[in-house]
């Protein structure tokens, strides 16, 4: 596992080699899983992810001829440069987006009047459903922040990083991903409720016994801004609308099976999944895997057929993961590919890996990438 120390000095040294400068600060936030409540978070429920060791890293230094230069270090690409006046602009595409709009919202753009230097290195899997956009966004953030020697809260970086996605990258996403960057903890989930952003931090007790916690990234490449996600928020708040609630995970599961369809198959998984959270929170407490593979399971039938945001690789991937013995697996993230989360056996990662890598060989499908992680700590500055 990359340490801290690490980061730091690659990212000076990065920095350096691009712009000439050492960084006023380097800052990190991780990716995400999310264990258990998919498509919750725009519907004003509780939601349970974990921050994953791996994320993105930012360094940010200051210019004098009014310019905004952004690198990626991990695309291998030129400098994208852009003048102050463009962070007013949400008409941006691509990754490059993600960082403006951060950079257009954040409360310490002002410290840097004379223009900014940004470089950004990460290694979350892109369009893997673990969160690579909400990473983006609350590195810069928490960059920018040291930067200027504030220390703005963390949930209130993670509201401007949503706002970021909503307002320049074109995706109306939940809080959920941007709450996981910047509030992680290592070895706990955190349990947030949506509506209020109240969270707490819930301990896994997974080492204890001898579980892994087992992402994998199916290849299969989604991208949330293309209208599948979208449509599907559309479906809940219309479905919500119907109901006469303002969050549909109030709404009683009686009524939501009077609602026409689609509405109602979109309706009968929230209110479900929201049920699934809370049965899972108190199963981690109790250290009842068996139950939280119950749990998994039902979540991720839901998604596949009530949803309907699953595919087939996601689907084979989950099917064989429990086939060798996976205690629990499901899909994660928005859906349309990208990754399943399972919890493992220590004994059985190696059965798990080989079998899922079998099943996919023999379908034909990409090479999965298979990913043993640890519930990480949040984002933050690296001194």
């Amino acid at each position: 596992m990359t340490t801290d120390a690490e980061r730091r000095s690659a990212a000076v040294r990065g920095h350096r080699a691009v712009y000439g400068v050492e960084p006023d600060a380097v800052a990190f936030a991780p990716g995400r899983v999310n264990l258990i409540g998919e498509h919750i978070d725009y519907n004003g429920g509780l939601v349970l992810p974990v921050a994953l060791p791996f994320g993105t890293t930012c360094s940010v230094s200051p210019r004098v001829d009014g310019a905004v230069h952004v690198v990626s270090a991990s695309l291998g690409a030129a400098p994208v440069v852009g003048s102050l006046d463009a962070l007013e602009s949400a008409a941006l595409q691509g990754w490059w987006s993600y960082v403006v709009g951060a950079m257009a919202l954040s409360r310490s753009r002002d410290a840097f009047p004379g223009g900014v230097s940004v470089r950004v290195d990460g290694d979350v899997p892109v369009g893997a459903g673990l969160s690579s956009s909400a990473s983006l966004e609350c590195a810069v953030l928490v960059a920018l922040d040291a930067a200027a020697g504030r220390s703005t809260d963390p949930m209130t970086l993670a509201l401007t990083a949503q706002a970021a996605e909503h307002e320049y990258a074109g995706v109306p996403c939940g809080i959920m991903d941007q709450a996981a960057s910047m509030l992680g903890r290592a070895d706990h989930a955190v349990l947030l409720d949506s509506a209020t952003l109240h969270h707490e931090h819930v301990p896994l007790h997974l080492r204890e016994q001898a579980v892994s916690l087992v992402v994998v990234n199916t290849r299969v490449h989604h991208e949330l801004a293309d209208g599948g996600y979208a449509e599907r928020r559309a479906v809940c708040e219309r479905a919500a609308s119907m109901l006469g609630e303002h969050y549909l995970v109030d709404a009683d599961p009686a009524a939501v099976e009077d609602l026409p369809e689609p509405e109602r198959r979109r309706a009968r998984h929230v209110v479900s999944e929201q049920a699934r959270v809370r049965a899972a929170v108190r199963a981690f407490g109790r250290g009842e895997l068996d139950e939280v593979g119950d749990l998994f399971a039902a979540s991720h039938a839901s998604l596949r057929d009530d949803f309907e945001v699953s595919c087939p690789e996601l689907d084979l991937a989950v099917a064989s993961a429990y086939d060798a013995g996976a205690i629990a697996s499901r899909m994660t993230g928005g859906g349309f590919g990208g990754s399943i989360v399972a919890l493992v056996r220590d004994t059985d990662v190696d059965a798990v890996t080989s079998a899922i890598s079998s099943a996919f060989s023999s379908a034909g499908y990409l090479t999965p990438d298979v990913l043993v992680v640890d519930a990480a700590d949040g984002a933050r500055a690296l001194v």
